[in-house]
């Protein structure tokens, strides 16, 4: 299982505007200078972010962008599920008429319990968390 390009721009993106919550609004050319990401896609990111509910903009001189919610209510499997829909080992995982194998597979019992802990991190972790992890390496900024 591999993140898509967009999957990990995304989160470092929100990343940007958790470390930030409260301090006002930021920029996307600020955002994509501290993550190296290109203005244009990000642009691309945060529309989808914000039509899901997950970031405001704001206009002006001094407009940019903030979370909608404070950073400890915005788990990853919720970016995840925006920017990536299902979070999925195999198909056979979330579906057993997949395959017809599924009943007897052993692999796809192993492909379960990975999936099990991928959907326990992603539902555990929040947005505050990572800020926190950031904090606790006395970082400020973020790359995934």
């Amino acid at each position: 299982m591999k993140l898509s390009t967009k999957t990990r721009y995304g989160i470092r993106a929100m990343l940007e505007l958790a470390v930030g919550f409260g301090d006002g609004p930021l920029q996307l050319k600020v955002i994509a200078s501290r993550q190296a990401i290109s203005v244009k896609y990000l642009e691309q990111l945060i529309s989808v972010l914000k039509s899901s509910g997950f970031v405001h903009s704001i206009r002006g001189a001094k407009g940019g962008y903030v979370l909608a919610k404070s950073p400890d209510k915005i788990r990853l499997n919720e970016i995840f599920a925006v920017l990536e829909g299902d979070v999925v080992t195999t198909d056979c995982v979330r579906d057993a008429k997949v395959c017809s194998r599924s009943c007897d597979c052993v692999t796809r019992d192993i492909w379960a319990e990975v999936q099990r802990a991928v959907d326990f991190i992603l539902g555990s972790v929040t947005l505050q968390d990572m800020v926190d992890r950031l904090n606790s390496r006395g970082k400020t900024s973020y790359q995934i």
